[in-house]
C-alpha cells in the first residue's frame, strides 16, 4: 500500500512542478488570434508532456491510513479515520450529532 501513496505522492509533485507551464500552453493554444505555426507548436508541446503531469491522475487518499476510497476533502481523512477521531474529540468542531 506504501507504494500506492509514494506513486500518487510523485505524481502530484510532478502536477503541481507543470501545472503553470500546461495552463500557458493551452491558452496558447485556444487563442485563435495567433498564427497557426505558433498554437502548433503549442499543441505538440502539450501532447509530449507525460501523463503523469494531468490532474486527472491524482487520486485523494487518506492522510493517515492511505485509503483511496470515501474520503471527505475538507479534513483529507477517509469515513473511518474520521470516525475515530471525532469520538475520541480530537477534530475540533466536530461532535456527534444526536436528535
Amino acid at each position: 500500500m506504501k507504494s500506492l501513496f509514494y506513486k500518487d505522492k510523485m505524481r502530484r509533485t510532478l502536477y503541481y512542478k507543470v501545472r503553470m507551464k500546461k495552463n500557458i500552453l493551452k491558452s496558447i493554444y485556444n487563442n485563435f488570434s495567433l498564427p497557426n505555426t505558433i498554437r502548433i507548436k503549442a499543441y505538440f508541446k502539450l501532447k509530449t508532456l507525460n501523463k503523469n503531469y494531468s490532474i486527472t491522475r491524482l487520486h485523494n487518499r487518506c492522510i493517515l491510513t492511505n485509503r483511496s476510497r470515501s474520503i471527505y476533502k475538507n479534513f483529507g481523512l477517509s469515513r473511518l479515520a474520521f470516525r475515530r477521531l471525532a469520538l475520541n474529540g480530537n477534530l475540533i468542531g466536530v461532535k456527534k450529532s444526536s436528535w
